[in-house]
């Protein structure tokens, strides 16, 4: 009988690419005059990555009994979002960044006019996919995905975490300051889309108040530990098997929690709220071992 990482990894593995299928499928085809840009898209959304949210918000609903095809294409409308999120984080005047997934990035490949116009291009259509009759018969719970989708990557999402990364001081002498800032930063900057998936799936789930309120506070542990994880990563993680650069907050002197906490530290925090996630799925018991799984590839991951 294999066992539970296993299962996990083969699981994460078909939803990757059940979700290149899904997208190729939702992207728009290069034609017309406009085509270089459609194919800046699928450049970008195409090939390579976990695919993590999309597997969140997939399996969620499966450890609550729901499968569907709406949502398979919720999760590729998600997939959009945070795929613009990556294409506009490598630009020059954010990250700045030349290489991601392994390949080029988007304004390498084509040029910083294009990535930006097909960061937005995926950023918008996202939320016409999310709009879709097929996502769910009821219009009521794909007006909450909407509403819900343009929180999580708006100003009070996404967005505001990328603003005060921005503008956020680096290294100072209250370490207390500093991770109260930076937890509130990844909050929104990594969390918001990762606590989306979750609460995503369980809505298309038919979840009730409790259940989402439990499952959300599942997902921003996750969300947490997945940053942290990143921050140890950008510390010791090799940029070849990561597919994109390595240490590059501590050359500019940014605080993270390995500046904060040292590196043995940051992995201690990160291994206590993988178990607080962990003991949020409790009540599900069996059904929820592939999302336990999913913890622990969050805490272990190398890329």
């Amino acid at each position: 009988m294999p066992n539970k990482t296993t299962v996990f990894e083969t699981r994460l593995d078909e939803i990757a690419q059940q979700m290149d299928v899904v997208l190729a499928r939702l992207l728009p085809e290069p034609v017309g005059p406009q085509a270089h840009v459609m194919e800046a898209m699928r450049y970008a959304a195409l090939g390579g990555g976990k695919r993590l949210r999309p597997f969140l918000l997939i399996e969620t609903a499966r450890m609550l009994g729901y499968e569907s095809l709406g949502v398979e294409i919720a999760a590729g409308a998600l997939e959009c979002v945070h795929v613009y999120s990556l294409i506009h984080d490598d630009l020059p005047c954010m990250d700045d960044d030349d290489i991601r997934r392994g390949k080029p990035t988007v304004h390498k490949a084509y040029d910083e006019a294009m990535a930006v116009l097909a960061g937005d291009a995926l950023l918008t259509m996202a939320f016409e996919i999310m709009a879709r009759p097929e996502i769910h018969a009821d219009a009521n719970i794909r007006l909450k995905l909407l509403s819900s989708l343009a929180q999580a990557s708006g100003t009070h999402g996404m967005i505001g975490g990328q603003v005060i990364d921005i503008n956020a001081p680096h290294f100072s002498d209250d370490k207390k300051q500093d991770e109260e800032l930076i937890t509130h930063l990844q909050a929104l900057k990594t969390g918001a889309l990762i606590n989306y998936a979750v609460l995503s799936g369980a809505r298309l789930a038919g979840a009730g108040e409790d259940e989402l309120m439990n499952l959300s506070a599942f997902s921003q542990n996750v969300g947490l530990a997945f940053q942290i994880r990143d921050d140890i990563l950008d510390a010791e993680g090799d940029a070849v098997e990561m597919g994109k650069a390595a240490g590059k907050d501590a050359g500019l002197g940014k605080a993270t929690f390995v500046s904060i906490h040292g590196l043995e530290g940051a992995k201690e925090k990160a291994f206590a709220l993988g178990e607080q996630a962990k003991s949020m799925l409790i009540p599900y018991g069996a059904r929820a071992d592939i999302l336990c799984a999913a913890v622990d590839f969050v805490l272990n991951r190398k890329k």
